[in-house]
């Protein structure tokens, strides 16, 4: 699913890009504001980050995908995180992982619903080790999860 930009973004950005055209070491903070614009950063947004920062493109590349804060393709309403630390991966995460995805019919390497209400993303750990396994929707966190519980709390987010 290509998403679609509007006018209205490229002018922010635009704006953006001429308060930091000049000033060394601003890559990041560009590409944060730029992603809080357009929801995540397309293509053609990093193209042109490139061109009006006078930054490679591949170094801009090369910061998105080593940053995870930073998202290729578009995010939805619903963002679940998946624990897949150690607390978490002993007592069942991965079986809860693939419940999720089972739930939202999400092949391997998909990431968002084909009806666009939820993003998959597992992480290192959400810091909530008693409640393992356990995921974030949004800001919310569910634990002790099975993979028979997960179906019902996706239901509480469609």
């Amino acid at each position: 699913m290509v998403e679609k930009t509007s006018e209205m973004q490229w002018e922010q950005l635009a704006e953006l890009l001429g308060k930091y055209r000049g000033t060394k070491g601003s890559v990041i903070p560009v590409l944060q504001q730029a992603q809080d614009i357009f929801g995540y950063l397309p293509k053609d947004v990093l193209i042109e980050i490139g061109k009006q920062l006078e930054i490679p493109i591949s170094q801009i590349f090369g910061v998105v995908t080593f940053y995870a804060q930073f998202h290729l393709e578009p995010r939805r309403k619903n963002i679940i995180r998946s624990c897949q630390g150690t607390a978490c991966h002993v007592r069942g995460a991965k079986n809860v992982l693939q419940g999720i995805r089972d739930k939202l019919g999400l092949k391997e390497g998909q990431s968002t619903t084909g009806d666009l209400k939820f993003t998959l993303e597992t992480v290192a750990c959400i810091g909530a080790c008693g409640l393992a396994p356990c995921v974030m929707v949004n800001d919310e966190t569910h634990g002790r999860l099975t993979p028979q519980k997960i179906g019902e709390i996706l239901d509480q987010y469609a």
